[in-house]
This record gives structure tokens, C-alpha cells and sequence, in this order.
């Protein structure tokens, strides 16, 4: 049980791409809670004010307080991250892009406020995972999410075996991400290893204007010359 008396970890939600596209994707209300919060935890403070300065939060950004976390933060200081809350006073925590906790560091805050009893409040916003799958004419109702695939070509080709596998055996849409910068590599490795009559989407730059969710046959997509190189993308593999 939330404790009334304490702030609250609101969950805020950022674009999938530029802050153009804040009105598309976002709800005012996003906008009022934002508004009403001045401490942030993030996982790049040079993203997060430039996302609070798209919104024209209230406070001067160089008054606003941020706490960073990333793979770089002493895991000694995170438990200090929501003491303020203890004082009533609320606090956000703010994806990199997208939804906060899902590919995103976020969760282990969110395991410390539930922990303390503080009461945990999820805004809407985008998430390239659910949007590519509510578009890929998959399985919507059994399906996994693996994150990052091996970097290791053989690993990533086992890992994607196995991955084609699962997508027949358990009747479960697979997917999965990568890197940017690696895109190309894994397509590639796709295109070497899974069977020509698996099903692949791919969805690429979700909510912006070069949006593109296409659904094809492993064969048909090895008749394609594509370039995803630095493209946020979200495979998608089903049989």
C-alpha cells in the first residue's frame, strides 16, 4: 500500500525521436505533470533538459535538479535517488526515448519505490515495441521481447535459431532490437540463418516522418537492398 503522505515516481514518457513530435505523441497531461516537478531522474541530463526545454517547463532548467542513471552510476547512490519523497515531494523519472523501464534502465528505481511503498504512476507515451507488434499482423497476445540479441556472429546466429524456433514452437511472436550502428549487421545475419518462409517485420523510425513498418517473408526480404545503419529499428520474427 502507497503511503499518501509521501511524493510520488511519476513515469515519464519522451518522444522516439525529435521533440517536434511532442504534441503527436504525448498527452497534455504529460505537459501539467511535468510542469508541477523539478526533480528529474535520467539517463542523459543533455536529453532530458533539452526534452523539459521543448515542453517550456516553468522553472529554469539550471534550476532544475537531476539524478542521473546509466551504466555509469554507482549503484551505492541510486537508493538516495527518492528521499525527497519522504518530504511529499514527487519526482520523474524520464526515458531516453520512448516509454521509461521497458530497454530502459529505469526499472530499478521503480523497485525502490515499490519497496517503500511510494506510489508509482505510468504516463502514456510511445513504445517502439508495442507499436511495431500492433502493426506487424503477428501474434498480439503471445509474444516475448528479447532485447539485444549475442554481438558474437555465432552466438547471434545460435540465438536467432533458436528465436525461429520458439516463434513455430510456442505459437510467440519473437522480437527484438539492436543498436543502431548494428542494424545492417543484424539483418544480415537474419537473412543468412532463418528459414525463406519466416515472417519478418521490421519498423523503422516509429512516430516520425520517415516511419516505415513492412511485414514479408524471409525470401522476399533478400530481394531488397536496404540501409537501417543508425535507423532506431524493431525486428520482429513469426511463423
Amino acid at each position: 500500500m502507497s503511503n499518501d503522505k509521501l511524493g510520488k515516481l511519476f513515469l515519464i514518457p519522451t518522444t522516439l525521436g525529435s521533440f517536434e513530435t511532442n504534441e503527436r505523441v504525448l498527452p497534455s497531461y504529460n505537459t501539467q505533470i511535468i510542469h508541477g516537478l523539478n526533480v528529474f531522474v535520467v539517463e542523459q541530463v543533455r536529453t532530458a533538459r533539452r526534452f523539459l526545454s521543448s515542453l517550456n517547463h516553468p522553472v529554469k532548467i539550471d534550476e532544475l535538479e537531476f539524478k542521473e542513471l546509466n551504466k555509469h552510476t554507482d549503484s551505492s547512490e541510486i537508493d538516495s535517488y527518492l528521499d525527497c519523497t519522504y518530504y511529499g515531494k514527487s519526482i520523474g523519472l524520464i526515458s531516453e526515448a520512448g516509454t521509461p523501464c521497458i530497454a530502459d534502465p529505469g526499472s530499478v528505481v521503480v523497485k525502490i519505490a515499490q519497496e517503500r511503498g511510494i506510489q508509482v504512476i505510468p504516463l502514456v507515451g510511445p513504445n517502439s515495441i508495442i507499436l511495431s507488434l500492433m502493426a506487424s499482423g503477428f501474434n498480439g497476445q503471445n509474444f516475448t521481447f528479447h532485447g539485444y540479441l549475442p554481438v558474437d556472429k555465432q552466438q547471434l546466429s545460435k540465438k536467432l535459431k533458436e528465436v525461429e524456433m520458439n516463434a513455430v514452437k510456442l505459437n510467440q511472436t519473437q522480437i527484438f532490437i539492436e543498436t543502431p550502428y548494428r542494424n545492417n549487421q543484424l539483418f544480415g545475419s537474419i537473412m543468412n540463418t532463418c528459414s525463406p518462409s519466416t515472417l519478418l517485420c521490421i519498423a523503422t523510425d516509429l512516430t516520425l516522418p520517415a516511419e516505415s513498418i513492412q511485414t514479408m517473408p524471409i525470401s522476399m526480404w533478400k530481394k531488397i537492398k536496404l540501409d537501417f545503419h543508425k535507423k532506431p529499428t524493431v525486428f520482429l520474427i513469426y511463423k
